[in-house]
């Protein structure tokens, strides 16, 4: 959700950001995606629910009509249209029910069904086989390192599994800024009690240390029932505040200026990105090369690319909590509209990226839009200054994660040296230097521990309590149909 300014200066841009495909062509795209609307944190394991199946749905839809259709607007050059090429498409998502239904409905909107006449296929010895669900297409939905669980788990960085980012967000818990917050917002939480009681809050959990749990549980409620208890408690006003405490917390333990290894899920995203894109430039547009690409995450992940690539120079509303069915995009393109060929692809000098940003289902009436990156008015870079602007905060090497985190075992301990002398800074794949600062003042170490949690401990009684007070009336069985008709995406309190 973004704030009114945001929505302000977006109302200002549509003809400094228009976008036209005819002079130019699309090379490769990166997209990060998050999931779908879903059940609250509150009763673990989350699922994916109807409306958040037929978000994620919508999207794929959305960019098929972008990228991948015959008619696309900025279509892929070399994509496949209609049957899908596993060489071209990457797709990719936590061990995480939530992101990986989330990505697996937004596939089946990028490639549906081939549809009859071509969903069957003729054996040697005859016999005519036809495939299940009209030539529904399979895509493989590739796992990730870090997230596992992410959406049945309240604390931030619970699944980053990177020992001084961990660190870093708690810092955030001993700061003045916290603990007047903290302080200050006790009797506005405590007001909230007859409604969040009953997911199992109490007087001593009912504060802002549990902002995001109590944010996401009443938000959840909100969009799927008509009828909440006490309800009357909820103005405008407070609604606003809930949310804006939520977002002022999740800021600052997804991102800090002075310790960029607090945004380290941002810092690996941009290695990915540079990765994939790097990787389809020197495949020379094969038809064997990546095209597009996908992975879905959790918020935090946005937040963390936002702060490292200064979007909150444009505007504050960059801090706030991305809604549900979020994507962000990169696009390499060059400036031409001639069919590009292995014989003559274009050199990087011709080659450029712009970044894009959907906050909610993009649609034909949301399409996402086109900002600026680095804290630049650029618009479009040149793929070797965007590459060595990207390795600025980039996390790109096993050996890099772990000299940045500090981790020292598992996959890290053939690194254990670098890890130890408190280096950020390596060598990416590309052999550009990145790296990621990690400095960390004493005060946290009197905290790790006690704070590293803000998960509120709930029995299985809120269950029970669920039934009476705010019950999500419907969840994902994924492959069930397309779900019920959803909105624009946007995940409002």
């Amino acid at each position: 959700m973004l704030s009114l300014s945001t929505t302000a200066l977006l109302a200002a841009l549509p003809a400094v950001l228009a976008q036209t495909s005819s002079s130019e062509t699309v090379l490769g795209v990166y997209m990060f995606h998050r999931h779908g609307d879903r059940t609250p944190k509150v009763f673990a394991p989350t699922n994916l629910t109807d409306l958040g199946y037929r978000e994620v749905y919508t999207s794929g839809q959305y960019y098929r009509s972008r990228y991948i259709d015959d008619t696309a607007t900025f279509r892929i050059e070399g994509i496949s249209p209609d049957m899908v090429n596993e060489n071209q498409i990457q797709a990719s998502a936590p061990v995480d029910n939530v992101l990986q239904n989330s990505a697996a409905g937004f596939l089946q909107a990028l490639y549906p069904p081939v549809g009859a006449g071509a969903d069957t296929e003729t054996l040697g010895n005859g016999t005519v086989v036809t495939a299940p669900m009209n030539g529904f297409q399979l895509i493989p939905v590739n796992t990730v390192e870090s997230g596992s669980g992410s959406e049945n788990d309240a604390w931030l960085q619970s699944t980053s599994s990177c020992y001084k980012s961990e660190l870093s967000s708690n810092e955030y818990f001993v700061t003045s800024a916290y603990n007047d917050t903290l302080s200050s917002t006790r009797e506005f939480y405590q007001k909230l009690l007859p409604i969040i009681s009953q997911a199992g809050f109490n007087a001593s959990t009912a504060t802002f240390d549990n902002a995001y749990l109590i944010f996401d549980y009443l938000n959840v409620g909100r969009i799927h029932n008509a009828t909440i208890p006490h309800s009357n408690l909820l103005t405008p006003e407070v609604v606003t505040q809930i949310y804006g405490l939520a977002a002022t917390q999740q800021w600052n333990l997804a991102y800090n200026a002075s310790e960029t290894i607090r945004a380290v899920g941002g810092a690996t995203l941009g290695s990915q990105v540079v990765q994939f894109l790097n990787a389809t430039v020197a495949s020379a547009g094969s038809l064997t090369g990546g095209k597009f690409a996908v992975q879905f995450g959790a918020y935090g992940s946005f937040s963390s690319f936002f702060g490292l690539a200064d979007l909150i120079a444009i505007n504050d509303g960059f801090t706030g909590i991305t809604n549900y069915a979020s994507s962000m995009v990169w696009e390499m393109f060059t400036n031409t509209s001639a069919p590009v060929t292995a014989s003559n692809y274009p050199s990087t000098k011709d080659i450029y990226v712009r970044f894009l940003y959907s906050n909610g289902t993009a649609t034909d009436a949301t399409p996402p839009i086109q900002y600026p990156l680095f804290g630049t008015n650029q618009m479009e870079f040149q793929w070797d200054d965007f590459v060595s602007r990207m390795n600025r905060f980039s996390i790109g090497t096993t050996g890099q994660w772990c000299s940045a985190c500090g981790n020292t075992t598992g996959i890290c301990e053939p690194y254990a040296d670098s890890a130890g002398s408190g280096s950020s800074s390596s060598t990416t794949d590309d052999g550009r230097s990145g790296g990621c600062s990690n400095g960390i003042s004493p005060a946290v170490n009197g905290v790790i521990g006690a704070m590293v949690t803000l998960a509120v401990v709930l029995g299985l009684e809120g269950l029970a309590m669920l039934v009476f007070g705010l019950r999500v009336v419907s969840k994902k069985r994924l492959r069930g149909g397309n779900g019920a008709a959803g909105g624009n995406g946007e995940a409002k309190l």
